[in-house]
């Protein structure tokens, strides 16, 4: 050990061990002054520990009033409970870290500077003393005289006795300078080690905790993800029927009464009206009002039971009244009473009364399902309040959707249920869905189905045309083909498990497709007849100029599919006069019907019976197609890479081309002449599938072989609708790059006019074929 003070420089006294001293004092004090403030901020450390401690508790049961609160919700009461138990072990671990803490830096440390800093102030007075007392004796020597004999024997005694001392203190007064050097190093080391180890298993012991809890959390987290994606689906359906409702409040103040037919309450109607009291004062209050379960009532307050006003509408009647002062007034009278109402406009009014009488109308016939049905169909409200006036073109909701929907064959109940008025849907699909299905369809991810909500969402014309093409029956036949013979029993409402089990095997593994010889091609012979056929009548399309004209005889004009739904040409085709123009078709009637002689399902592989079936507009041969695994982008390399989504526009079907964009088909899949379905649909002029790729994002800067993009073939056919739905949706997508807005639909204009070509084209397909039409008089 290397001394700090020289025990010898000690016995000398010289200004080396002086100089020491000084040095070492010096170190010392700022060594005191150190520890104290260490010990000082330790002290100050430990209590805000604790402060944090208790807050940290108290916000512990914070989350444990939260998880009790949250009773009702297994996942949040759980999830909440396991935390606040982990958190209340962490605070237990920081209170060990603190009392580690406190005996390791704190009492360590003070008593360091209680013992062994005290015992070396002590030596250090003692040492100063004796030094002293050495100096005196020393001059006391100088200064006796030679002849005082008695003084010199004194004070040599007295120096002597004094030296001595001062050998024994100063020795002293080393060995506890240089022990007080040594032990400090221990001890400051001593005590931090036992500081950081605290800390050390203070880590340790929270990282054993939440180790435990890391896959509880991961899985919560993977739950958590899935809960994110459905709350921005409810989200969206809100903001819809907030949108869909704050239209309706807005269009008249009349459309703010509440009505509604379901068969769970039995209320048919509801709404605030006036009444009149019977008592002498004849004075009116404000009720909610309600008719259901056959009779009229009303309430002051949500909590208040209903107050019966007629007991049974069987024996009423109602009536206008204008003989009294107050307008928009109409009475119910019942053989022991009669109640005097008041509407707040003459169009609420019209409306109560015709529930009042539909509802005594129905009452008597009420008998079972079918006379349930019966009142929802009669019940005035079923439709809207708003003017019979306005346009029938606008986007069908609500009970309108719903209703024709529904009328499709096996569309009234579940399509994997059988649970009655089923209130969704699954638009790539085309099924109708009860609501604890269509949550078991939403979870298998919309690559497999695209679930919408038949009262709540807006549905686009082409949409809702898809829905009522295809139903729960064509799809059945294709998904429970092998369900008899397999002997598997569809589950039944309620059935939650089973239910997931049955979804995931029909849609997803298609367990119950009947897999026929779909892998086998046709014969070579007939391929190259096809492929033959098809290239002659390109070839023969490729001749003619914008102006040549095709003579083809009168199209028949509505055709049925497999599922005895009748088919009329999207585009109004079918209304052509026999002579078209070029641009117009790419080949005659006479000749598709030729190509379509080779068509045999049974032996042609799934992307080739999609082609064709796309062709043809035969949806329910294209979703037995994709059941079986149809690629729907296949392209077809006998006819120039054609895809299903470019036949359908040659076949001229709006909602072919919806079905397959559903289905995930690429709007921008071009073929080996560099054209897309965007190009095909502008040379043929369908303008209503132009609209229809715009809006599903059709890339119109695209050019073909030729250079041309779909503006300039437009142009050069002189097709005044085309050039305008392009060059309005380039302006539209100019304007939203240059203000930033990417992925905005556009402005109220640009979505006005592109809801009218969709309107138009779904509802009105004629008027779209004006171009062709005034191409014939040139």
């Amino acid at each position: 050990m290397k001394m700090t003070v020289d025990f010898e420089e000690c016995l000398k006294d010289s200004p080396r061990f002086r100089a020491a001293l000084e040095e070492v004092e010096g170190d010392v004090a700022e060594l005191e002054l150190k520890l104290d403030k260490l010990v000082k901020l330790c002290i100050a450390m430990i209590d805000t520990g604790k402060a944090f401690c208790v807050a940290n508790k108290q916000f512990m049961n914070g989350i444990r009033d939260l998880a009790q609160y949250s009773s009702n919700d297994a996942v949040v009461e759980t999830s909440l409970t396991k935390f606040s138990d982990s958190l209340q072990e962490m605070i237990n671990f920081h209170t060990i870290l603190f009392d580690q803490t406190q005996r390791s830096i704190k009492a360590q440390l003070q008593n360091f500077v209680k013992e062994d800093l005290r015992k070396f102030k002590d030596a250090k007075k003692q040492f100063e003393k004796v030094s002293e007392e050495k100096e005196n004796a020393l001059v006391k020597n100088a200064q006796v005289q030679r002849n005082k004999q008695h003084e010199v024997e004194e004070a040599t005694n007295i120096l002597t006795a004094t030296r001595k001392c001062f050998r024994h203190i100063a020795l002293d007064y080393v060995l506890q300078i240089n022990v007080l050097q040594s032990k400090r190093r221990s001890e400051i080391l001593k005590s931090m080690l036992s500081f950081m180890y605290a800390h050390l298993a203070f880590f340790h012991q929270g990282y054993d905790l939440f180790s435990e809890l890391g896959p509880y959390m991961k899985d919560l987290g993977a739950q958590l993800d899935r809960l994110v994606v459905d709350a921005a689906k409810e989200k969206r359906e809100m903001e819809q029927k907030h949108s869909t409702i704050q239209q309706k409040d807005f269009s008249s103040d009349d459309s703010k009464l509440e009505y509604n037919v379901d068969a769970a309450n039995g209320i048919v109607m509801e709404g605030y009206l006036f009444k009149r009291a019977s008592n002498a004062f004849k004075t009116w209050n404000r009720r909610w009002f309600s008719i259901q379960n056959n009779q009229l009532v009303y309430q002051k307050k949500f909590k208040d039971n209903p107050t019966v006003v007629v007991e049974d509408l069987r024996l009423c009647t109602v009536k206008h009244c204008e003989d009294i002062e107050r307008r928009f007034c109409f009475e119910v009278v019942s053989p022991t009473k009669s109640c005097m109402l008041q509407a707040d406009s003459e169009k609420l009014r019209q409306a109560w009364i015709k529930a009042v009488q539909t509802s005594i109308a129905t009452a008597y016939r009420e008998k079972g399902d079918e006379s349930e049905k019966l009142d929802k169909k009669s019940s005035p409200s079923t439709g809207s309040l708003d003017s019979g006036n306005e346009s029938k073109d606008k986007s069908l909701k609500g009970e309108s959707a719903l209703q024709r929907v529904q009328s499709i064959p096996g569309n009234a109940s579940c399509c994997d249920c059988g649970l009655a008025d089923p209130r969704w849907a699954s638009i790539n699909l085309g099924i109708t869905l009860c609501i604890e299905c269509s949550g078991i369809h939403r979870s298998l991810g919309v690559h497999f189905s695209k679930v919408r909500s038949l009262t709540l969402d807006t549905w686009e014309p082409e949409l809702l045309k898809l829905m009522c093409e295809l139903g729960n029956d064509v799809i059945n036949r294709v998904y429970e083909a092998k369900v008899e013979k397999m002997g598997i029993k569809k589950p039944q409402p309620g059935q939650r498990q089973e239910k997931e089990t049955y979804i995931k095997a029909k849609y997803v593994e298609r367990k119950f497709v009947d897999k026929y010889s779909i892998s086998s091609s046709p014969p070579e012979q007939e391929k190259r007849i096809v492929s033959k056929s098809c290239e002659e009548k390109r070839l023969s399309i490729s001749k003619l100029g914008p102006g040549d004209q095709v003579r083809v005889p009168p199209p028949s004009s509505v055709k049925s599919n497999d599922s005895g739904i009748q088919q009329i040409s999207d585009d109004g085709r079918e209304s052509l006069p026999s002579t078209v123009s070029a641009n117009s078709l790419y080949e005659t009637e006479g000749e598709r019907q030729d190509s379509s002689v080779f068509l045999d399902s049974k032996h042609l592989n799934p992307g080739l019976q999609l082609y064709r079936a796309s062709y043809e507009k035969n949806l329910p041969k294209m979703a037995e197609a994709l059941a079986h695994g149809a690629d729907v982008n296949w392209a077809n390399s006998e006819e120039n890479k054609a895809t299903p989504l470019i036949q359908a526009v040659l076949g001229g079907s709006l909602v072919t081309c919806e079905f397959l964009l559903q289905n995930g088909a690429n709007v921008n899949q071009r073929d080996v002449q560099g054209r897309g379905p965007l190009h095909h649909a502008t040379v043929l002029g369908h303008t209503g599938q132009v609209c229809l790729f715009l809006k599903r994002g059709a890339n119109q800067h695209a050019t073909d072989e030729e250079g041309k993009d779909p503006l300039t073939i437009a142009v050069e056919a002189a097709n005044a609708d085309i050039v305008t739905l392009l060059r309005l949706a380039r302006m539209n997508e100019e304007m939203r790059e240059s203000e930033g807005l990417y992925g905005q639909p556009g402005d109220e204009t640009y979505q006005d006019i592109f809801r009218d070509f969709s309107q138009m084209a779904s509802n009105n397909p004629e008027k779209l074929n004006r171009f062709q039409q005034d191409s014939q008089k040139f």
